[in-house]
C-alpha cells in the first residue's frame, strides 16, 4: 500500500490552473530572461497586491538561490546577517550564504522567531566593542514568514525589527517561501502592503505554494539594488526562459488564487491537527499555519511511519521523536479522511 505523503508542501507538481496556463501559452514566442509580457503582467499584479507601484519585482529559480542572491546584494563585503538559530539560511541551505563570503550570525530563537530585543542586543554590544572594526558587521536581519516552526511574526514584531534595523543601519529581509500559508492563516495580521512597507526586500514563494518552481522577489524601494539582474545571473538564479516563472505568478495573482490556496491549506492543516489531538497525540508546539508538529513516543513514530510519510524534525530525548506533517495547496479533504483512517 502506498504511504500517505504529508512530508512537505512541495511533494506535488503544480496547481492545474498553472499547468493550463503554461500549456495554453506554450507556443507563443517570448523574449528571454524575464523581459517577456507574461513576467510584466505578473509584476503589475504583484505591485498592485503590495500597494507598491514603484517596486522592483524579479523572478528567480528557487528559494536557496533567492536567499543567496538577495543577501549577497544587500550586504557589503564586510557584513553578515542576523537570524534565529533555527533560521533556514543557517541550517538547511548548505552554507549558501557563507559561500558568498557573508557570515550567518545565529541568535537564540523564541518559538522559531528572532526577536527585536535579541537583534538589538547583538547590534548594541557589537558597536560597544572597541574592537568592532576587526569584526563582521551586522548588515541585515533575516526572518521567514512563517518560520521553520510554522509560527508567525505579528505586525508589531516585524515593525519592531524594522526599527532596530533603522537604528543600526541594517536591512530587513523576509523569506516568504511559504508566504501563502502565512497570509492564509486565521492568526495572521500581516499583509503584503505591510511587508512592502517594513522590509527592504522580501520574496513571495511559488515553489511551495502551487507553482512548479520559482520565487518572486519584491524590492519596494525602486533602484535599491541597481545591479540585481546581473547578480541573479551570477548566482545561477536567472532563467533564460523566464516566461515559465512569469506565467505561473501571473496565474497565482489572478483572482486571488495565491491567497485562496493558502487559506485552503491552512484549513486542511487545522483538520489534520484536530485528528491527532482527538486521537490523544501531543503537539510539539501549537499550529499556526499549514504545518503540524507532533511529539511522538518512539513506538507511535514507528507505527505511523509504516503508513504515513512525515518529516523527521528532532529527537528531544531517548524515547520521543518530533515530526512535522505539512498540508499544501493540493491537500484535499479526501487526503485528510485517508489520514484519519490510517490513524485509527
Amino acid at each position: 500500500m502506498q504511504k500517505l505523503n504529508f512530508a512537505s508542501d512541495y511533494v506535488l507538481g503544480a496547481h492545474p490552473a498553472i499547468l493550463r496556463a503554461l500549456s495554453e501559452t506554450n507556443m507563443e514566442p517570448a523574449s528571454g530572461y524575464g523581459t517577456d509580457a507574461f513576467c510584466e503582467s505578473a509584476r503589475k499584479k504583484i505591485r498592485a497586491s503590495c500597494c507598491c507601484p514603484e517596486a522592483d519585482v524579479w523572478f528567480l529559480s528557487g528559494g536557496t538561490q533567492t536567499n543567496q542572491t538577495v543577501l549577497d546584494a544587500l550586504l557589503g563585503p564586510c557584513e553578515g546577517v542576523l537570524c534565529a538559530d533555527t533560521g533556514h539560511i543557517g541550517g538547511h541551505e548548505a552554507g549558501a550564504i557563507e559561500f558568498t563570503g557573508h557570515k550567518v550570525i545565529a541568535l537564540p530563537h523564541k518559538n522559531g522567531k528572532l526577536t527585536a530585543a535579541a537583534a538589538e542586543g547583538f547590534a548594541k554590544a557589537f558597536y560597544a566593542d572597541e574592537n568592532h572594526e576587526h569584526m563582521v558587521f551586522p548588515g541585515a536581519v533575516y526572518v521567514s514568514q512563517p518560520t521553520e516552526y510554522g509560527t508567525l511574526y505579528s505586525l508589531r514584531e516585524l515593525a519592531a525589527l524594522r526599527r532596530v534595523c533603522d537604528t543600526y543601519g541594517m536591512k530587513l529581509y523576509l523569506d516568504g517561501a511559504r508566504l501563502a500559508y502565512a497570509l492564509g492563516s486565521e492568526l495572521n495580521d500581516v499583509t503584503l502592503p505591510d511587508l512592502a512597507r517594513l522590509c527592504h526586500a522580501f520574496y513571495i514563494g511559488g515553489t511551495k505554494c502551487g507553482a512548479l518552481l520559482g520565487e518572486a522577489v519584491v524590492i519596494p524601494q525602486k533602484g535599491l539594488l541597481p545591479r540585481f539582474f546581473t547578480q541573479m545571473k551570477q548566482h545561477g538564479a536567472l532563467l533564460a526562459k523566464g516566461r515559465v516563472l512569469g506565467v505561473q505568478f501571473d496565474t497565482l495573482f489572478t483572482d486571488g488564487l495565491y491567497i485562496r490556496l493558502g487559506v485552503e491549506a491552512v484549513e486542511r492543516a487545522k483538520e489534520i491537527q484536530a485528528l491527532f489531538l482527538a486521537a490523544g497525540y501531543r503537539e510539539l508546539l501549537p499550529r499556526e499555519t499549514n504545518q503540524v508538529f507532533l511529539l511522538l513516543e518512539d513506538r507511535q513514530y514507528e507505527a505511523l511511519s509504516e503508513k504515513i510519510e512525515m518529516s523527521f524534525w528532532e529527537k528531544p530525548d531517548d524515547t520521543h521523536t518530533a515530526v512535522r506533517l505539512a498540508a499544501s495547496w493540493g491537500t484535499a479533504k479526501e487526503d485528510v479522511e485517508a489520514l484519519k483512517n490510517a490513524i485509527e
